[in-house]
C-alpha cells in the first residue's frame, strides 16, 4: 500500500512538473517574440528559436496527456489539467505562427502597436508560469485567484491596443498590406485570448477546491 501510495505522488509531482515545463516554454517564446518585434536584426534567429519551442511543447503537452491515460488519481481533474496544457501550448502555437508570418510576409519592421501588444502577451505568460507553479498548492493558495485577474486586465489592455491598431491600419491605402498586418494583429490578439483561456481554467479550480 505504502508503494502504491509513493507511486501516486510521483506521477502527480510529474504531471504538475511537465506542465510548469510548458508554462516556461510560453513565457519564454513570448520573450522572444517580444525581442523580435523590437529588433529585426535577429528575425530569422528568434524565429528559429521559437520554432524550437513551439516543437518542444508539442512533446510536452504530448507528454502530459500520456501521464494522464496511465495515472489513476491525478492532482487535478483531468479536464482541467488537460484544457490547461492545450491551452499554454495554444499560445506557443499563435507566438510561433507570428514569427513565421512575420518572416513568409517579408515584414522589415514592426509594424504600429504590434510591439505594445507583444509585451502585454509576455506579461501574460509571467503570470501562467506563476501560477501553474502554485498548483501544486491550489487548495491553499488562494492569492493565485488575483493572478487571475490579473491576466483579465492584461487581455482588455491588449484587446484596446488591437482594436486601434486595426482602426488605424484602416485609414491606410496599401490592400496587400493591411491583409497581411491584419492577419499577425489577429494571431497576436489569438495568443492573448487563450492565456485568459488558461487563467479561467485556473480560477475555475481554484474556486473548486475553495
Amino acid at each position: 500500500m505504502t508503494q502504491w501510495m509513493s507511486w501516486i505522488k510521483s506521477n502527480e509531482k510529474e504531471i504538475l512538473s511537465i506542465l510548469n515545463d510548458l508554462a516556461c516554454k510560453a513565457e519564454e517564446a513570448a520573450s522572444l517574440l517580444t525581442e523580435l518585434l523590437d529588433d529585426f536584426s535577429k528575425l530569422n534567429e528568434n524565429h528559429a528559436k521559437i520554432k524550437k519551442l513551439e516543437r518542444e511543447a508539442d512533446k510536452l503537452t504530448h507528454s502530459i496527456f500520456e501521464e494522464l491515460n496511465k495515472t489513476f488519481i491525478t492532482p487535478l481533474d483531468r479536464e482541467d489539467i488537460s484544457r490547461i496544457a492545450s491551452k499554454t501550448d495554444d499560445i506557443i502555437d499563435y507566438i510561433e505562427g507570428i514569427s513565421g508570418r512575420i518572416i513568409n510576409f517579408k515584414i522589415k519592421s514592426s509594424p504600429p502597436y504590434m510591439f505594445e501588444i507583444s509585451k502585454e502577451l509576455h506579461k501574460a505568460t509571467q503570470e501562467i508560469n506563476f501560477m501553474i507553479t502554485r498548483l501544486n498548492n491550489v487548495k491553499a493558495d488562494k492569492s493565485i485567484i488575483d493572478h487571475c485577474r490579473t491576466i483579465s486586465e492584461i487581455e482588455h489592455k491588449a484587446d484596446d491596443i488591437y482594436r486601434k491598431a486595426v482602426g488605424e491600419l484602416f485609414d491606410t491605402t496599401d490592400i496587400i498590406n493591411i491583409i497581411k498586418t491584419k492577419d499577425i494583429y489577429e494571431a497576436l490578439e489569438e495568443a492573448s485570448d487563450r492565456c485568459l483561456d488558461v487563467a479561467d481554467s485556473i480560477e475555475d479550480i481554484v474556486l473548486k477546491y475553495t
